[in-house]
């Protein structure tokens, strides 16, 4: 009875220190396991999903996640080749390819994060320093920059806009292809590398805009200067064409004018020359006008006595004396 008991005793003894020290361990499948024995690693990598057994104490499970990870840098102040310093946010997906590489050299995501903030970030940091402003904030390079065209006097002025070579996704690739090696050797595989935002140094921001605002000023100045050009251009052609119909108009008027002149001058002489008296009465008519154009209540006039007007006056005043 005592026996009994005693081994009873040493089975449930031997079952909880089995419960306490556990050689068993489940891998689940967003997982791989890194078992170590004293420190060091045994064996390759356990990625298969399911329960598993380990020497108890001896050994030790290391559980490495297996799904795809994020890594978000910090924004980072960086010049590009045409001397425009610019603050680059970017992010990154990636993944533990060898666990075991990765155990041994980094041991966990920490560290593996610290790595990928030093080579993406010095990466990045490369490939915008190798380019101009344009290539980064272009996606691709199928979509060139509008160039506009300002024509003055017909001559067509181009605002020059530098040709897009590679766009801001070709540079995400080479980023992404200078740290996918790097990265290998610690047993992470880069999946991608994108920019997340782009914008100008607040110390130069304002400089920036103040160029734009210049060369859009510029170009506004340019179309109010032809503007004018063209207007004044047009009033002096409707100048041109005015004195044309007026010195055409006057030319027309004047050679009216002298036909109408004429052919008065014509019936004139026709009545007045069909006899002497009719002569006679058409020059003291005439003489009558003259002088009453040329004088009047107030004139004063001195004729000499062979005057034709004194003749004339003296005819007009012999028949009502009666001498």
């Amino acid at each position: 009875m005592n026996r009994t008991l005693i081994q009873l005793a040493i089975a449930a003894a031997v079952f909880l220190l089995a419960l306490w020290i556990n050689p068993f361990y489940v891998v689940n499948e967003t997982e791989q396991v890194i078992v170590t024995q004293f420190g060091r690693p045994v064996g390759t990598a356990v990625t298969n999903a399911g329960l598993h057994l380990r020497i108890p104490l001896a050994q030790e499970v290391h559980r490495i996640e297996r799904r795809a990870l994020e890594w978000d840098g910090e924004p980072r102040e960086m010049p590009t080749r045409d001397k425009t310093y610019l603050v680059v946010d970017a992010f990154a997906r990636w993944r533990i390819s060898d666990p075991g590489a990765f155990f041994l050299r980094l041991r966990d995501e920490r560290s593996a994060r610290s790595r990928l903030d030093d080579i993406i970030g010095g990466e990045i940091r490369s490939v915008v320093a190798a380019h101009d402003l344009i290539e980064i904030v272009r996606s691709s390079r199928e979509r060139q920059p509008v160039r506009e065209e300002v024509k003055s006097d017909g001559i067509a002025l181009q605002v020059h806009w530098p040709a897009i070579q590679s766009g801001r996704a070709a540079l995400e690739r080479l980023v992404q292809d200078a740290s996918a090696p790097k990265l290998a050797s610690f047993g992470i595989e880069l999946l991608n590398v994108q920019f997340t935002r782009i914008n100008y140094n607040r110390a130069v921001e304002q400089s920036i805009y103040q160029r734009m605002i210049s060369e859009r000023q510029q170009i506004a100045e340019r179309f109010r200067s032809e503007g004018q050009g063209e207007a004044a251009r047009i009033l002096g052609n409707r100048e041109k064409e005015l004195q044309l119909i007026e010195s055409e108009a006057y030319r027309k008027v004047q050679s009216v004018r002298g036909d109408a002149d004429a052919r008065a001058s014509e019936i004139y002489a026709q009545a007045y020359n069909r006899d002497a008296q009719a002569a006679e009465f058409y020059a003291f008519m005439k003489t009558l006008e003259t002088w009453q154009k040329a004088a009047d209540a107030n004139t004063t006039l001195l004729l000499g006595t062979d005057s034709d007007v004194f003749g004339m006056l003296k005819g007009m005043n012999g028949p009502a004396t009666g001498k």
